[in-house]
Parts: structure tokens; C-alpha cells; sequence
């Protein structure tokens, strides 16, 4: 048993003072890999495209190193990542590198989605589950709907009474009701994103709030015979505001888990890297919500039929989780 602890022991010390050693140089390669990735190898200095191949090799040598002598330690899956997205750019062909507007929606956006799922995941579940118990507890008790959620008692009577308050939307004039919507849309999502610098705590009651905000409505509606009206008017817009809504909030998470638990490298360069990581997609979320807030404002409140409506929703979001999903993948190249 001794020699088992002073082995593990012995193994904890090694591993430490490999990271120690080699930490900074693994830092600066992420900042330059950063650099690439936004501009292209044509916005680095001479000296730093020669200081990204030697960092590459060096680190490529330190991930032979620790899989040979600490496998299943993470640093083995931080180097796994620094060395994959290094040699993206270490061995890009110049000529498909396209404008940085083009680059950013063909590929970056998709990525950074795909990259940081996880967060997202964690968003959605902090959403979705205060929606589903303000859903049963208001299915149950619709007017413990307004102990769950403060001033929502004229929404109840609304939906108890069965009038339709978005049909307002058409007398209001449809285009200045798109764009206050995209706005309120957005302020949303920011705040989301925002509070992650605040360990996440902000994030996490913005998307809990909303989640819970959705499921006392929907549990109403519900319980008085209204979902159908609901649904129809919530259907064709929902689904692309509700996952920007969850991705700007994994956007959140992402800073205040960086702030919390930097892991290998120290908490101000991994504050940069998820900063980076969630603006990218805080930009692709507000044009995502401006469509949204469009479909809101002329086909949500429309007479059009609920089966036309959720072919939008079909289509809409089958069109945005292809992009995300499948976008900017490197092609295979034949051997």
C-alpha cells in the first residue's frame, strides 16, 4: 500500500512539473492558433508564422510524451485539442482562405458550436428542466402559476379567457413589432452571455427564469384548453429562438467555468480563449434572433394554418442544426 501511494504520488509530482515546465509555450501557441484562426496565417508576423511551427512541433512532441507517460491525465486531452486545432492552421492551403466575414459563417461559427456543445448542453438543461416543472405544477394549479412566476396573472386570464394578445402585433404595424421583438430578443441572449463572467450565476438565472417563464405558459395553456393557440402562434419562430437563446447562455457558462476551473493554463489566458470561443457565437446568435424576431412578426401571428406554421419550424430549424452540425468540416483527403 505505501509503495502504491509514493507511486501515485511520484506520478502527480512528474505530471505538475511537466505542465509547469511547458505551460507557457502551450499558451502562446494557443494565442497565435487564435490569431490564424481569425485572420488567416496572412495576419501573422513573419516571426510568429516561424514561432507557430516551432511551438507546433514542440507541442505535438510534449502530447507523444504525456499519452507514452500519463495517459487518461487531462492534459493529455488539452494537448489532443491544442495540437488538432494547430495543425489546421499550420497545414491550411492559403487559397481557401476566404474573406473574414465568409470564413466566419462557413466554418468558425459552426466549430466554436460544435467545439463547446457541452456548454450548451448544460444551458439546455438549466432551461428545460424549470420549464418542465413550472409546466406540471401549472397543468395541476394554474393559478400557482403566478406564485412561480410574479406578474404573469394577466397572461393566465388572457390565456383563461382564450384571447389571442399577439394579434396585437397586427395592429401595431408588423415590421416595428419584428424589430422590438429582435431586440428583446437580443437583450436576452446578451445578458445570458454576459453573466458568465460572474462565475455563470447571472447566466444560469436568466435561462432558468425563461425556461420557467415558457412552462408556466405552457402549462396554462394547457390545463384551460389553449395550447393549440399557443403553439400555433409559438411554433414557426420558437425553434431558432429558443436554441440561440440556449447557445448564448453555453456562451455564458463557458466564461464564468474559464474564471472557476482555468484547468492547465492560468485564468486569464483561458478567460481569452473562452471569451473568444463565446463571441463568435454571440455575433451568429444576433443575426439568428433578427430572423427569428422576423418570423415572429409576420408568420407567428398570421392566420396562416398551425401545420403551415410548424413547416416553418421544421424547416427552420433542420436548416439551422444542418449548418451547425455539418458546416466547416475538413474534407477527408484521399491517401
Amino acid at each position: 500500500m505505501v509503495t502504491g501511494h509514493w507511486y501515485q504520488f511520484s506520478t502527480a509530482m512528474l505530471v505538475e512539473d511537466f505542465i509547469n515546465r511547458k505551460k507557457s509555450s502551450w499558451e502562446r501557441l494557443s494565442v497565435i492558433v487564435e490569431r490564424s484562426r481569425r485572420g488567416g496565417l496572412t495576419s501573422l508576423e513573419d516571426e510568429e508564422i516561424t514561432e507557430l511551427g516551432r511551438l507546433y512541433r514542440s507541442a505535438t512532441s510534449d502530447l507523444a510524451v504525456a499519452r507514452r507517460d500519463f495517459p487518461g491525465h487531462r492534459v493529455v486531452d488539452y494537448l489532443n485539442g491544442l495540437v488538432a486545432r494547430a495543425h489546421a492552421e499550420v497545414y491550411q492551403r492559403r487559397a481557401d482562405r476566404s474573406s473574414g466575414l465568409a470564413r466566419y459563417f462557413a466554418a468558425d461559427l459552426p466549430r466554436t458550436f460544435r467545439e463547446t456543445w457541452l456548454y450548451t448542453l448544460a444551458s439546455l438543461l438549466m432551461f428545460l428542466i424549470p420549464a418542465l416543472i413550472g409546466f406540471f405544477i401549472t397543468l395541476n394549479d394554474p393559478p400557482a402559476g403566478s406564485l412561480l412566476v410574479p406578474g404573469i396573472d394577466s397572461v393566465i386570464s388572457d390565456i383563461r379567457a382564450g384571447r389571442e394578445w399577439w394579434k396585437s402585433i397586427n395592429d401595431e404595424g408588423r415590421s416595428a413589432s419584428a424589430a422590438l421583438i429582435a431586440t428583446n430578443n437580443i437583450r436576452v441572449a446578451i445578458l445570458a452571455f454576459a453573466g458568465g463572467v460572474l462565475l455563470g450565476a447571472p447566466t444560469l438565472f436568466v435561462l432558468a427564469q425563461n425556461g420557467l417563464l415558457l412552462g408556466v405558459v405552457a402549462g396554462a395553456a394547457q390545463a384551460y384548453g389553449f395550447s393549440g393557440n399557443l403553439w400555433g402562434f409559438v411554433a414557426a419562430h420558437g425553434v431558432i429562438e429558443l436554441s440561440v437563446i440556449i447557445i448564448a447562455g453555453g456562451a455564458g457558462l463557458q466564461l464564468g467555468w474559464a474564471v472557476a476551473r482555468p484547468g492547465l493554463i492560468s485564468r486569464r489566458a483561458a478567460l481569452m480563449l473562452a471569451a473568444r470561443r463565446a463571441v463568435r457565437l454571440l455575433l451568429g446568435c444576433a443575426l439568428l434572433l433578427i430572423i427569428a424576431g422576423a418570423i415572429e412578426g409576420f408568420i407567428s401571428p398570421s392566420d396562416l394554418s398551425l401545420a403551415l406554421k410548424c413547416a416553418v419550424a421544421l424547416l427552420s430549424g433542420t436548416a439551422l442544426y444542418t449548418y451547425l452540425l455539418l458546416a466547416g468540416r475538413e474534407r477527408k483527403r484521399k491517401s
